[in-house]
């Protein structure tokens, strides 16, 4: 017990380094009303047009980028000051939050009470005069620039936290970078519903744009030290394929992609594209509904990063409780889709989101840990590019799936395969069975060159 009770205070120690205290307080801010305006954006898409492939094809376009400019993305941040790149793509969300807002905020006249079925606009079944001028298309294509961004900020960010940290903190550094996230993502839900139901839509993503400050304020403020990539030209394909043939040397990393893939395709898909949809057809529910299902989850995942976290990764045989994990995600998926009730559905998405966190924070921590300094940009961009790039694909399969075959039948397909997988991955990864996390080897650059 005294040693647990140790293991969670030291997991704190980051928290001694002035930069890294200002750089977290910014980003609690800013991560509390960017998950107050996802919500309210599937409350706006769900609304517009009461469609789970509509809501799959959102959270694709948020995804596809990061498929598509993930070769780009690490290589940037190995190239140029993360510290400005990372206010740059603040400030560009901001200006992106601050444009739903006024679409959404914008009224026109119409005579929907004439010719009501013309309509794809917002409210349109209150057959007001007085209405959004917003449309899905606009929904759309905001979500596509933002993704944009993320795909660029996401591996930064990443890497940047090494730039705070340095390497001895580095894995608790993510794990509370993790904490801060999932903190936002209790409180922002909880909030979203509260404004959706009593204000409106609009004052949600005006409230994001101002949390953008936040950040950029912080990241004005701190200074940090950065290890600068190679200096030659940017050859994203040469570059990237370098970080390939790393990859292809550390089965380590390769089995933490692949339970990271398994949690984002198989559990965030469900969380971050289909619970309005839960909301509405299985528990008859509305906006609030939405806000303490995605609070739910949020709770679930903050006590995972305070208290599971921190041991699991002293555990010696990670690999095994990575499978044990995904298997746990989807014996409550499965009870998650199974059920009509609020509390039992609110109980089945907590203890599901405890296990994403677990398993994506520790695959990050040590990729990050395991990956030489000047290769760390690229592998990180690698691995945002297959774990959450494939989500492109499995968030639109999902929506496809729950309008044709049912949203409970959807969420049970994919909790079948997030337990199949997760056995075969036990049974046929025999290595992975022994490999320990108190004992692994980074390739060092020379090694790297060697191999290249």
């Amino acid at each position: 017990m005294t040693s647990v009770r140790s293991t969670l205070r030291g997991s704190f120690s980051p928290l001694r380094l002035p930069n890294f205290r200002i750089y977290l307080s910014g980003q609690i801010i800013s991560l509390i009303g960017t998950w107050l305006q996802v919500t309210t954006q599937a409350w706006l898409v769900w609304t517009l047009t009461g469609s789970e492939e509509a809501s799959g094809l959102v959270a694709m376009l948020s995804a596809l980028p990061f498929l598509l400019f993930g070769p780009w993305a690490g290589v940037i941040a190995e190239r140029v000051d993360r510290r400005k790149l990372l206010i740059a793509t603040q400030i560009v969300a901001m200006l992106l939050a601050f444009a739903l807002a006024i679409l959404v905020q914008t009224r026109t006249t119409q005579l929907w009470h004439v010719f009501p079925i013309w309509s794809q606009n917002y409210n349109e079944t209150s057959w007001g005069i007085n209405v959004s001028i917003v449309q899905i298309w606009h929904v759309y294509v905001l979500s596509f620039l933002l993704g944009i961004v993320n795909a660029l900020d996401v591996p930064t960010q990443q890497t940047f936290l090494g730039d705070l940290s340095g390497t001895s903190e580095l894995r608790k550094a993510v794990n509370l970078n993790a904490m801060i996230l999932q903190v936002s993502r209790m409180v922002g839900p909880a909030i979203a519903g509260l404004v959706i139901a009593r204000i409106g839509i609009a004052p949600a993503f005006w409230v994001n744009g101002l949390s953008f400050i936040a950040v950029v304020v912080s990241l004005v403020a701190l200074t940090s030290t950065q290890k600068w990539g190679e200096k030659r030209p940017i050859q994203p394909l040469r570059d990237f394929t370098e970080a390939l043939r790393y990859l292809k040397t550390q089965p380590r990393i390769q089995d933490l992609f692949i339970f990271s893939t398994f949690a984002t395709l198989l559990v965030l898909s469900v969380i971050l594209s289909q619970l309005p949809a839960v909301s509405d057809k299985l528990l008859h529910g509305d906006a609030e509904t939405l806000g303490i299902l995605q609070a739910a989850s949020g709770a679930g995942a903050l006590i995972a990063v305070l208290f599971i976290m921190p041991v699991f990764q002293t555990l010696r045989r990670s690999g095994v409780a990575l499978s044990v994990t995904a298997i746990w995600m989807g014996v409550w998926l499965l009870v998650f889709s199974a059920s009509h009730s609020l509390p039992l559905s609110m109980a089945a998405i907590f203890f599901c989101s405890m296990g994403a966190p677990t398993t994506i924070a520790t695959a990050l921590g040590m990729v990050q840990f395991m990956t030489p300094a000047e290769m760390r940009a690229r592998v990180l961009s690698l691995f945002t590019m297959i774990s959450f790039g494939l989500q492109t694909f499995a968030v639109l399969i999902v929506g496809l799936m729950a309008e044709r075959l049912g949203i409970a039948t959807a969420i049970q397909i994919n909790a079948v395969l997030l337990i199949a997988g997760s056995l075969l991955m036990l049974v046929f990864r025999t290595e992975m069975r022994r490999w320990e996390t108190d004992n692994v080897p980074a390739v060092s650059p020379a090694v790297v060159a060697e191999i290249l």
